[in-house]
C-alpha cells in the first residue's frame, strides 16, 4: 500500500532527496505527493503545509551538517581544526545540494533557536576559542567565518570559478591560509 509508512520524518528525508536531485526550490507537498503515488491530502495528516515540509528539510540538513561538524573537529585545534569545518560545509554542499540550500532557509526564531544551527556556532566559537577572541571579536569572526565558506561554497557550486585558472581546491587552501592568519591577528577594535 502507497501510504504505509509516512511519517513527518520520512517525508523530510524522502524531500531532501528530492531537493538533492531537482533543487530545494522545487520541493512541495504535492511533488512530494506525486513521489509517493498519494494524494497531497495524504501527506497533510503528516505536514502542515509545503513551508512545514521545507522546515523539515532545512533542520534535517542543519542536524547532519551540525553532527558532521563535530565528528570533524573533534581533537583539533587552530588551523587543522578550522580547515576541518570548512570542509564540513564546502563537502556537504558538493554532495547534497539541495540539502546544502535548505540549511540556508530562514527560520522563525524559535525553531532557529531549537534547530542544529546552534550547534554550528558553539562548533565555530570552540574553533576560535584556540585563537583567543574575547566577545565581540568572537562574534564578528564567527559571522566571518560563515560568510565566507558560504559566499566561497556558493559561487564556486554555481560555476563561478570554473572559466580560469588556479584551481578551485587551491584558492580554497589559500582561502583557509588567509582566515587562520587573520584570526591569529585580529585587529583591535
Amino acid at each position: 500500500m502507497a501510504r504505509a509508512g509516512l511519517t513527518p520524518e520520512r517525508l523530510a528525508r524522502e524531500g531532501a532527496e528530492m531537493a538533492d536531485e531537482v533543487g530545494f526550490e522545487n520541493v512541495t507537498a504535492s511533488a512530494l505527493a506525486r513521489r509517493f503515488d498519494v494524494k497531497v491530502a495524504s501527506l497533510y495528516s503528516h505536514v502542515r503545509s509545503s513551508r512545514d515540509l521545507r522546515t523539515r528539510i532545512a533542520l534535517l540538513a542543519l542536524e547532519e551538517m551540525a553532527d558532521r561538524a563535530s565528528e570533524a573537529v573533534a581533537g583539533r585545534a587552530g588551523k587543522d581544526a578550522l580547515g576541518a569545518l570548512a570542509n564540513v560545509y564546502r563537502d556537504y554542499a558538493r554532495e547534497h545540494p539541495g540539502r546544502y540550500e535548505a540549511a540556508q532557509l530562514r527560520l522563525d526564531p524559535e525553531t532557529a533557536a531549537a534547530s542544529a544551527g546552534v550547534r554550528h556556532a558553539r562548533t565555530t566559537r570552540a574553533i576560535l576559542r584556540g585563537y583567543e577572541l574575547a566577545e565581540p571579536d568572537q562574534t564578528h569572526a564567527v559571522r566571518l567565518l560563515g560568510s565566507v565558506f558560504h559566499g566561497y561554497v556558493t559561487l564556486e557550486m554555481g560555476g563561478g570559478f570554473s572559466h580560469s585558472a588556479p584551481d578551485t581546491q587551491e584558492t580554497w587552501s589559500r582561502t583557509i591560509d588567509a582566515l587562520d592568519a587573520l584570526l591569529r591577528n585580529w585587529p583591535a577594535a
